[in-house]
């Protein structure tokens, strides 16, 4: 048989169930230009990814095959294959956010498509309630997901003997409509630009499993203080598939046989297969609110503040930075930022998560979806309306030295740690490179309060 083996977020030879279909292969990978026209030049991700597929590529000739890049829209790259070569099907791992799942169909209608199941631990079909409908709650979901879990789901895929298809790989294939020309493999023959990448993300993914060896022990206690560098740094590599779920729960079940309690971190990633869940079987919610009609209240001023990292508050302030600085944001701090977003700035959710969506590495639909439809109080497993984080609050408690604020905001370093904490304080500091806060937390927190209830009264 003759295979099209369509790499996409599993970049990686090692577990890969692409890589144990037999037969005669051509592995390819597309820069999707429906994807890549909004991004920006210098977009952090798309040198990511580049390094993963030299890797990728290097990997492949290793076991004496190749990777054959292209760079188009999917459907017209996969007209122009057929229409120089036969092809029996195309493979790949399963993608289910609503832009994937209508790309695939399109591509569907070309040659037979197989799916693969490879990015999640389960499958979207697999942990439902017994009349077959989803779970709308993660409790109920994650002890339901605890039964159906079994060794099967680490089970390692094998390589097989596989046959390369003579192809010209040294070069990027553009394919524009029926046009087909050659350029170099390099970043900027699609348009962008290397960009510099701190020390961890320049770690393999097995480097960053040696680091977090050494910290999972505490990572319940340690996770939430972002000061610390407590939590796995795995998220980018599960997006692109550098590292697949099964071999991270094969590690996990290692560390649990060492005597550690790995539940706190297993239950974090079934939480990520809870959401892909969700967007699956729920498709509007990446727009549309799951429940109750808050649109927010549109206000550029503050909305350019925030992204600007221009708030004066300093641990929103500090997240941004460090979101635009290095593509990463802490765990904690999303949930501070983002219940920031729609509660004291009472700004559309949906502006929040396309920020994100510019700028995270590990930028993964579903979860970014939800996680901002948790903090506005409208998804389908939401924080109550009413809970509205301090900031000042959440300073104190999890950047206790201020030590996080202070990395990414070194305007503030000579700043009293009391007084990154203190909101009056902050209001009189008046320093020359640094605003105050744009809201005053106990007004704001109350007008957002007034303006849910508001809502509900309107259901």
């Amino acid at each position: 048989m003759r295979r099209i083996l369509w790499f996409r977020r599993d970049l990686r030879t090692n577990d890969n169930p692409l890589l144990s279909l037999e037969g005669d292969i051509l592995p390819i990978f597309i820069f999707d230009t429906d994807i890549l026209a909004s991004l920006k030049a210098d977009d952090r991700r798309i040198t990511l990814i580049f390094n993963a597929l030299a890797h990728l590529k290097s990997s492949l000739q290793e076991r004496g095959l190749d990777l054959a890049l292209f760079y188009g829209k999917p459907t017209e790259i996969f007209k122009w294959l057929l229409s120089h070569n036969t092809y029996d099907e195309v493979c790949a791992s399963g993608d289910y956010d609503t832009y994937a799942l209508a790309r695939d169909l399109d591509v569907s209608h070309l040659l037979p498509f197989h799916r693969l199941h490879d990015t999640y631990i389960f499958s979207p079909d697999e942990v439902l309630k017994s009349d077959g409908t989803p779970y709308l709650v993660f409790t109920p979901y994650y002890n339901r997901a605890k039964v159906l879990f079994t060794p099967e789901h680490m089970v390692e895929y094998p390589h097989v003997q596989q046959q390369r298809i003579e192809f010209e790989y040294r070069f990027l294939h553009t394919i524009v409509e029926t046009a087909h020309s050659t350029q170099p493999i390099a970043l900027e023959s699609i348009g962008f630009i290397p960009q510099p990448l701190t020390p961890m993300q320049q770690l393999s993914p097995e480097a960053k499993l040696n680091l977090f060896a050494e910290k999972i022990e505490n990572y319940s206690r340690n996770r939430d203080y972002m000061g610390l560098d407590a939590t796995s740094f795995l998220s980018t590599d599960l997006r692109f598939g550098t590292l697949s779920i099964r071999s991270l729960l094969r590690w996990i079940l290692l560390q649990k046989k060492r005597g550690i309690d790995t539940e706190p971190f297993f239950r974090q990633l079934i939480f990520r297969d809870f959401y892909a869940m969700l967007l699956y079987h729920f498709p509007h919610l990446s727009e549309r609110n799951f429940r109750y009609p808050f649109t927010g209240v549109p206000d550029e001023a503050a909305f350019e503040a925030f992204c600007a990292g221009h708030t004066g508050v300093p641990i929103v302030d500090a997240g941004i930075r460090e979101l635009l600085m290095s593509g990463e944001m802490h765990n904690r701090v999303r949930m501070i930022v983002a219940s920031f977003f729609t509660k004291n700035l009472l700004l559309p959710w949906q502006w929040g998560e396309s920020f994100f969506a510019r700028h995270l590495n590990d930028y993964d639909a579903a979860s970014n979806i939800l996680s901002w439809q948790w903090s506005a109080g409208t998804g389908v497993d939401p924080q109550p309306y009413f809970r509205i984080f301090n900031p000042y609050t959440q300073t104190s408690k999890f950047d206790t030295e201020g030590i996080y604020i202070r990395r990414w905001l070194p305007q503030l370093a000579t700043v009293s740690t009391k007084i990154l904490s203190n909101e009056e304080a902050l209001f009189t500091l008046h320093l020359n490179d640094y605003p105050p806060p744009i809201v005053q937390h106990k007004k704001s927190a109350q007008d957002a309060l007034a303006y849910f209830k508001n809502s509900y009264i309107n259901v």
